[in-house]
């Protein structure tokens, strides 16, 4: 038994578009020896339209997982940022509203109200496993990445429900990415909305912040942005890419998840297949650093 030992919710990103952001979880988290139970028979939590259409339907959709995580009586781990703000959210309004509790149990059949925790993996990481031990198992310190921390809009909002230190400058992840040896650049834009919930209906606003986050991420001297959210990073990839939606500004840096990172420092097997996978290609940027991708 594993001193963490969590009820895994993957999440559908991590089966399909962001394959390498689920990947590259399991594999940091079994090399640390923090112990994932997938969750039986999960559903989508209904991020990010449910909450725009239908209020019962956006707490019923996480209210089912819930039921689930219930009956196996272990803390949640999510990695997807939408998905732990719906999971957040849902459990937070069924377990203080009685009414809604019971008509979200009519809807999916099983009790929602899980009293467990849900967690974000860095927060685990960063205030449960702790900064000191991930800066021991780190092989190869990544020396020559000057990065920008992304946090997006759902890591640290609502904050009643988010575990973030601050919502305006929350720290944890840069000061995770410092401890693999990242060079951390100052930004102000860190919390910024990058637009993914209007990716495809308002096209022109995404352009406009997307555009934003890049230009500011250059003018503060990163040559990639960090982020633990696939929406954010979908958003931020896809849009460089010669198609009916790119954009008409092309931008390069590369935008990684922070578990790829994590693994890189630690050279697991499997980093290079995570990394290739991603739209903007970081290789070019990790053989100018000459950082030694793991095969």
């Amino acid at each position: 038994m594993s001193d963490y030992d969590f009820t895994y919710y993957p999440g559908c990103s991590q089966s399909g578009s962001a394959e390498e952001y689920g990947d590259s979880t399991e594999a940091v988290c079994k090399a640390l020896g923090i112990e994932l139970t997938e969750l039986p028979d999960w559903s989508c939590c209904g991020a990010s339209s449910a909450h725009m259409t239908n209020d019962l339907l956006s707490v019923a959709l996480p209210g089912r997982d819930l039921a689930e995580a219930k009956k196996l009586g272990r803390d949640v781990l999510v990695v997807c940022a939408a998905c732990y703000s719906r999971m957040k959210i849902a459990q937070k309004r069924v377990l203080e509203d009685e009414e809604l509790a019971r008509r979200v149990e009519e809807s999916v059949g099983e009790d929602p109200r899980f009293a467990g925790q849900v967690r974000h993996l860095l927060d685990v990481l960063v205030n449960d496993y702790g900064l000191a031990r991930i800066k021991e198992r780190v092989l190869l310190p990544l020396e020559g990445l000057k990065a920008v921390p992304y946090y997006g809009c759902l890591l640290v909002r609502p904050p009643e429900v988010c575990f973030c230190d601050s919502v305006e400058n929350p720290t944890d992840l840069d000061r995770f990415l410092e401890a693999l040896g990242v060079e951390v650049r100052p930004w102000s834009f860190k919390t910024d909305c990058c637009g993914g919930s209007l990716s495809l209906s308002r096209t022109d606003v995404t352009e406009r912040l997307v555009n934003k986050l890049f230009t500011r991420a250059e003018e503060a001297g990163a040559n990639c942005i960090v982020a633990a959210c696939p929406m954010c990073v979908a958003n931020l990839e896809m849009r460089q890419q010669p198609g009916k939606f790119s954009f008409k500004i092309p931008h390069h840096l590369p935008v990684l998840y922070f578990t790829e990172l994590l693994g890189l420092a630690m050279t697991l097997p499997g980093t290079d297949r995570w990394l290739k996978s991603h739209i903007i290609d970081p290789m070019p940027l990790m053989a100018e650093t000459k950082l030694m991708i793991p095969s």
